[in-house]
């Protein structure tokens, strides 16, 4: 009888071994589920404001460049009517020292203008192009920030 006694025990503490880790496995399981939702929506999120960024920095770029264009549009505008006056004021020229005066002149003030114009449009576009980048290292930084916390 001790023998049969001893196998349904045997069975039984089997029985509730088997339960309890069956138990900590479903637990276990339904722990890493909500951790894996969890980490897909924080991933889609992050995508989501990663597209954003992206969008943002398209329409500071597009506005950037158009900007761009209509200044770089006015300068060749006020380039041109300062050539037409020069060739004008050539056309009235009565000497030939007269001529390489004026000839002078506007080189001069053409090459000071070009350098000028030159400045001017190369800042304005390292501006253009920090105000780009601006929302990238934004998603940049906060991509960081994230991967440091994980990794702490």
């Amino acid at each position: 009888m001790a023998t049969a006694y001893e196998a349904a025990s045997t069975t039984a503490d089997f029985s509730d071994k088997a339960k309890a880790m069956f138990g900590d496995f479903n637990d276990r399981a339904k722990s890493a589920m909500e951790k894996s939702a969890k980490l897909g929506e924080e991933m889609t999120e992050f995508t989501k404001g990663n597209v954003e960024a992206l969008v943002t920095s398209g329409r500071v770029a597009a506005k950037g460049c158009e900007t761009l264009a209509q200044d770089l549009a006015e300068t060749m505008k006020k380039n041109f009517e300062s050539a037409t006056a020069t060739m004008k004021s050539f056309a009235a020229v009565k000497s030939p020292t007269e001529l390489f005066q004026l000839q002078s002149d506007y080189a001069r003030s053409y090459f000071d203008g070009a350098v000028a114009d030159a400045s001017k449009f190369s800042e304005a576009m390292m501006k253009l192009m920090g105000d780009i980048a601006q929302p990238l290292s934004s998603r940049y930084a906060l991509a960081a920030e994230k991967i440091k916390a994980t990794a702490l």
